[in-house]
């Protein structure tokens, strides 16, 4: 099975990166801003942000305005570095994925771009473009999430996989479309948010035409397929990919 396969492989890439010698802690650390700025371009770019990596890295970075981009883009990359930074300081806390921790993940995407819903559950039906998932209605929105935060932690009771608790965040968040605005986002952040608790790297899912793509493909097919698998491999594969360009770099 291929998905076991790709676990297995990274539970050993994963044993790897840990024999390696600590680099000193200044390279560490510019490692790990590049991975987080690529994170932060790549999950924007997926959401139809137009800022290149380098556009991205000068307006978080340097505070610069670029010409022609809209405020909400600028806003945008500079919520979601702040968002990475917030997962970071939860994963290094070892507190505990909550309904709160979501809600408080979301309110930083938003932040300054639409002051009423940052942080807040719907209120009103949704429907995804392009998607025939059809999220549930606001007065179910509460149970389900819920519901989904009993799952994940019957999952991690049931020692499931990591990659695939992870992967089951990001999936059933969106499913639940909890939010008006920010879900792909905040799924993907509070998916990094369980890797890095447990000992994984940030990993970026491409946005891409062709990655975006195949993305959307297995996120619809979860959803309106009930089968998880395509979305897990795309995850695994994902993750396997970060952790091979670790080593490579720390070495």
């Amino acid at each position: 099975m291929e998905l076991q396969k790709t676990l297995s492989e990274i539970d050993n890439l994963k044993a790897k990166l840990q024999t390696i010698r600590p680099l000193p802690t200044e390279a560490l650390e510019k490692i790990k801003a590049a991975f987080e700025m690529e994170y932060t371009f790549e999950s924007n770019r997926i959401e139809g942000n137009t800022l290149t990596l380098q556009e991205t890295a000068m307006v978080v970075n340097e505070g610069i305005t670029i010409g022609g981009k809209s405020m909400r883009e600028h806003l945008e990359a500079i919520n979601h570095a702040q968002a990475v930074e917030f997962i970071k300081e939860i994963a290094t806390a070892d507190i505990d994925i909550s309904e709160r921790i979501v809600k408080e993940i979301h309110a930083i995407i938003l932040h300054g771009i639409n002051r009423e819903e940052a942080g807040k559950y719907r209120s009103v039906p949704v429907m995804i473009v392009g998607s025939k998932h059809l999220p549930p209605q606001p007065y179910l929105i509460e149970p389900q999430m819920e519901q989904f935060i009993r799952d994940y932690q019957t999952m991690k009771a049931n020692k499931v996989h990591p990659v695939l608790i992870a992967a089951f965040l990001h999936d059933e968040l969106v499913k639940i479309h909890p939010f008006i605005d920010g879900n792909g986002r905040t799924s993907r952040l509070l998916m990094n948010l369980y890797l890095l608790s447990t000992g994984y790297t940030i990993t970026t899912l491409k946005g891409d035409n062709e990655a975006k793509q195949a993305y959307y493909t297995a996120l619809e097919e979860s959803h309106t397929g009930n089968n998880r698998e395509a979305f897990n491999q795309l995850v695994a594969n994902t993750v396997k990919q970060s952790l091979e360009k670790y080593i490579v770099i720390m070495k």
